[in-house]
């Protein structure tokens, strides 16, 4: 990259930036095509990053006018903590940004909120398969070692 990355919260203005950005995401994790999440997740996704009500927010790195990446993440109570703890829900990088330092740095910017809002730890998951993510992973975090269950109903 030669022009200098920055970490900034996301704008209205970057939804055509975003959207393909949304799209690499959701297809990495087979969500496109028949299995694309619905127009109205979008656009409900899209809306609680500017909704004050919504404990959802965003950031993207851009370089030269470019979105390169994204992370979405949320604040949300437990019962272990009085503060609330960060989730990172979403985190990707385009492929032409991939190992340069565009993750890592939307990781960053993740912590420095997670830390201005008083919560005690950011934390996310990730498919086991997605090795070239973990490899950045294991730099900057630790593993939890807690194993992740769910049911769809």
């Amino acid at each position: 990259m030669s022009d200098t990355l920055t970490i900034r919260a996301i704008t209205r203005q970057d939804y055509d930036r975003w959207l393909p950005l949304w799209d690499g995401y959701n297809a990495f994790y087979g969500r496109s095509g028949a299995t694309a999440l619905p127009a109205e997740v979008t656009a409900t996704t899209w809306s609680r990053f500017f909704d004050a009500y919504e404990p959802v927010h965003a950031v993207v790195a851009e370089s030269g006018g470019t979105l390169l990446g994204l992370a979405h993440y949320l604040f949300h109570r437990t019962t272990t903590a009085i503060v609330p703890l960060c989730y990172l829900n979403d985190l990707f990088t385009a492929d032409a940004a991939r190992g340069k330092g565009v993750g890592r740095a939307l990781i960053e910017a993740v912590y420095d909120e997670a830390r201005r809002a008083g919560s005690p730890r950011v934390y996310w998951q990730t498919h086991e398969t997605n090795t070239v993510a973990q490899a950045l992973y294991d730099k900057v975090a630790e593993r939890s070692g807690f194993i992740v269950y769910r049911k769809t109903m």
